[in-house]
């Protein structure tokens, strides 16, 4: 009867450390999203979303007079899309074939060097991925761009591609397979009729997810897109990002009230992301 109550007191002062430990790691999510959001919401409006960043004039202007800051932030928006939709085209390929690989290919020794590869390559820092598209496609080219900010950032997608990929295919039972080959099916057939549709939720979770990851970079895009005051549409010249604008906020004290609504916009963006991603993944399970 003692050792059950010794049993008992233990489940409970376990159970108690793991409820406090949860709510302090939850503590500074909430803190700081509390904080963005009060302080965020005060320049979301229309224009915040149709118009080009304001001068530091106009800002400073505005400020003094106790005004909301004019402009918003439609040049990091369309700059931020442009570069995460030229990325998702590049990476999503080579990743899809990559991850396929290694899910047919599991012991051999090229898929091991290739997982471990992908391996280094989701561990590098965005700063040298930034300096890789630097020398790939800045240099070449003379010229900050879209294309080399997208680079850039389809460098850090693949890896993210890639594993989410394998993983989700390697969760395929290997009857779907034979049943495929077994019907006459070729083995290219079979791998984008059956393995690539069957595995299709669990994929595009694994893409949402990925691009929600480096949506919000901006070491890289320093390196490579620079930025632009302008809405730019031409891959081929400087353009901006949301989160190029919320450094270059920072530096400028009359727009420090543009940042909290900049990341209002972005954390809200990656949650929308994430959640679509959770749903997708809910809707498709394997």
């Amino acid at each position: 009867m003692k050792s059950y109550s010794i049993r008992i007191l233990k489940d409970r002062l376990l159970k108690t450390m793991v409820i406090i430990l949860s709510v302090l790691t939850c503590v500074p999510l909430v803190l700081i999203i509390g904080k963005v959001l009060l302080k965020g919401y005060r320049q979301i409006n229309l224009s915040f979303f149709t118009e080009t960043t304001p001068s530091t004039l106009d800002a400073m202007l505005a400020v003094n007079n106790n005004q909301l800051i004019p402009g918003g932030i439609a040049n990091g928006i369309t700059g931020t899309m442009m570069m995460v939709l030229i990325a998702t085209v590049i990476a999503v390929p080579i990743g899809l074939l990559c991850g396929v690989y290694l899910s047919e290919n599991r012991k051999t020794r090229f898929a091991g060097i290739i997982r471990f590869l992908t391996e280094i390559l989701q561990g590098t820092p965005s700063i040298i991925t930034g300096i890789i598209a630097y020398i790939w496609v800045v240099v070449p080219m003379r010229s900050y761009s879209a294309i080399a900010g997208s680079v850039s950032l389809a460098i850090m997608l693949l890896p993210l591609i890639i594993r989410s990929t394998e993983e989700t295919l390697n969760l395929l039972p290997e009857s779907l397979k034979e049943a495929s080959l077994s019907l006459g099916s070729s083995y290219t057939m079979m791998v984008l009729k059956v393995l690539i549709p069957s595995a299709f939720g669990g994929i595009l979770t694994g893409i949402l997810l990925a691009i929600s990851r480096v949506i919000g970079e901006t070491a890289p895009l320093m390196l490579t897109a620079l930025g632009a005051s302008a809405i730019q549409w031409d891959p081929a010249k400087p353009t901006s990002a949301v989160s190029l604008l919320i450094w270059e906020f920072y530096n400028d004290p009359n727009l420090s009230n543009m940042i909290w609504s900049a990341s209002l916009f972005l954390l809200i963006l990656v949650l929308v992301l994430n959640l679509t991603a959770k749903k997708i993944a809910k809707k498709w399970k394997i």
